[in-house]
């Protein structure tokens, strides 16, 4: 990387906010060399011969008259294979590579290569010289991993025609083609570089028609997320967010999964590195770390750092989705974001916005998650890709109202309200099913009948129905007591109670509860509204309450979600027992009263 011969020096230094003077040709968002130590930092500030720089390290120890030079390009990560299953810090150095070099705390002024300079990738080319190619067109493959083939795109504005390309193993800074374009010849290397504030370009963004599945029963049944949309995961402390985003990251049907732990506690982070690699994916039975990218910025590591971690993620991700992949994000938390991004609008003495934050707070959140989506990649192959993108958000003593949440709520389309009350009871996941809600139940409909059941909406809006009546009821228990209630109201509190704790609470440890398919999903909520069919009926027709409560099949409801997936014929047997047991008491009562 080029530096500038003009050498600018630093005038001021307000925690990590330096304003440098003198600095030659600088340019917003370039990255700069701050002090004899080259700390890194990005110019966010231009006034006449005066330069603000936010430093992405610690700069205790900084001196006015220290040498400031700019690299005359934005903040920018590196794209290639290497990606997956590497550990990034918030601006892309490999955390594995400075511990080898620098111990175990990252030293100031460190420089590490993102991708690693010295191993040679296996690189299979798909055009041949003489072939006209334009921007996103996969000049060839690399096998990144057992799962993940890492196609070799044409750079968007690179096209013309190819002059020369070549098969074998290279380095990512190893010249693999060469194209002619307007009298110019331009080399390719396996990696490219993008600047991280700039969203890849597509060819056009496409509707939303397929679930992003989880394998949690209370997101995919209730309120689920398509691949290519956004959510948000508000919480109190201690309500299970990490848990669930943990949970996602595991089990969701993606390609790929980006996992940004922003500003959160390294013990949280160090639970994603040692589950991990140990963990087995459910639809390629290969380690999970296998299709996963980390991004680790914990909270003791410089708050600059953590408002570039997000972005530096979400680039990552683009990069994928622009090989035809589906791709997860997770950014836990964006409240620490926001959080960074108020210390250093306050050290810039901006004008505040609600509660200290910056007037731009809306914009900023509406801008990263308006880079989730379906779309048709560039191009001329009709390949299309997908970017889901799910923020947990951190609002202080679980209030809602916050600007963070609520800037959020604004553009997001799924809310899973997440409740500590809930989480102390050992509900997890400790979504409150009557506050969240999910804007794609229209859009995934078709995809449920014809992949899963045609009454499956049908079963999640009485399911829904049931615990709303709940929720009426227990007001009345409140103030007059369970006893005042009629035979039919009780079954139904019986009812709701079994869809949570038979349905919605699921077992993150146990091997057979912590992931379930959609048809074991709706098969076990199937089984529960049987009952509540058959139940009414028994009751309409003079069956006692206690008679309709006490069936053998009832204890096997509670135990059918930890029937094996290979075994699902045991739950859809379980509802005919229900309904052969409930017919058979009936007969009894019937009998008797003759």
């Amino acid at each position: 990387m080029e530096m500038s011969e003009q050498k600018g020096t630093v005038w001021s230094v307000n925690g990590p906010v330096v304003v440098a003077v003198n600095l030659q040709g600088a340019k917003m968002y370039d990255m700069v060399k701050v002090g004899e130590k080259k700390l890194v930092g990005e110019i966010i500030g231009i006034h006449e011969d005066r330069v603000t720089i936010q430093v992405y390290e610690e700069t205790a120890g900084i001196r006015p008259g220290e040498p400031v030079e700019s690299t005359f390009e934005p903040l920018s990560v590196e794209l290639g294979p290497g990606l997956i299953g590497s550990i990034f810090d918030g601006t892309q150095r490999p955390l594995e590579k400075v511990r080898e070099g620098f111990g175990d705390f990252i030293a100031r002024g460190v420089e590490a290569a993102a991708l690693d300079r010295a191993k040679k990738w296996v690189f299979r080319p798909l055009v041949k010289a003489g072939e006209t190619v334009e921007a996103g067109d996969i000049l060839g493959e690399v096998q990144e991993t057992k799962t993940i083939v890492h196609k070799i795109m044409i750079p968007p504005g690179v096209a013309g025609v190819v002059k020369e390309v070549h098969e074998g193993s290279f380095t990512v800074e190893e010249v693999v083609a060469v194209i002619h374009q307007d009298g110019v010849d331009r080399p390719l290397t396996l990696m490219q570089r993008w600047p991280v504030r700039t969203p890849r370009p597509y060819r056009q963004k496409l509707n939303l028609n397929e679930p992003l599945i989880t394998g949690q029963r209370v997101i995919d049944t209730f309120f689920p997320i398509a691949k290519g949309g956004v959510a948000c995961i508000p919480g109190p402390f201690g309500s299970g967010k990490t848990v669930v985003q943990h949970q996602l990251s595991k089990w969701s049907d993606a390609d790929v999964i980006v996992f940004i732990g922003c500003g959160e506690r390294g013990n949280e982070m160090t639970d994603v590195l040692m589950e991990f690699p140990e963990l087995i994916d459910p639809y390629t039975g290969e380690p999970l770390m296998q299709r996963t990218v980390l991004i680790a910025n914990t909270s003791n590591m410089p708050v600059a750092a953590r408002e570039a971690s997000v972005y530096t993620g979400i680039t990552i991700a683009e990069y994928f989705r622009d090989m035809g992949y589906k791709v997860a994000l997770m950014a836990d938390s964006t409240s620490r974001w926001a959080e960074a991004m108020r210390e250093i609008s306050g050290r810039l003495e901006e004008m505040p916005g609600d509660e200290g934050f910056p007037a731009y707070l809306g914009s900023r959140i509406a801008s990263f998650y308006e880079r989730a989506g379906k779309v048709k990649c560039l191009g001329r192959d009709d390949r299309a890709g997908s970017l889901s993108v799910i923020g947990a958000v951190s609002p202080p003593g679980g209030d809602l109202s916050e600007p963070v949440t609520q800037n959020t709520l604004r553009v997001v389309q799924v809310f899973w309200g997440l409740e500590d009350k809930l989480a102390y009871k050992r509900h997890f996941p400790a979504i409150n099913w009557l506050v969240s809600y999910s804007l794609y139940i229209s859009h995934l409909e078709e995809f449920w009948k014809k992949n899963v059941a045609s009454d499956f909406v049908e079963n999640r809006t009485l399911a829904m129905k049931i615990l709303q009546q709940e929720a009426e009821l227990e007001e009345v228990v409140r103030l007059v007591g369970v006893e005042s209630l009629s035979s039919r109201d009780r079954f139904i509190l019986e009812i709701a109670r079994s869809i949570r704790e038979d349905f919605l609470q699921q077992n993150a440890f146990h091997e057979l509860d912590t992931f379930t398919s959609l048809r074991k999903q709706y098969l076990l909520l199937k089984v529960s509204l049987t009952y509540y069919h058959e139940g009414l009926k028994a009751l309409e027709k003079g069956l006692p309450l206690k008679e309709v409560l006490h069936i053998p099949a009832r204890e096997r409801i509670a135990r059918a979600k930890y029937i094996p997936e290979e075994e699902l014929g045991k739950i859809e047997q379980l509802a005919l027992d229900i309904q052969e047991e409930l017919e058979a008491r009936l007969k009894g009562e019937v009998e008797s009263n003759v």
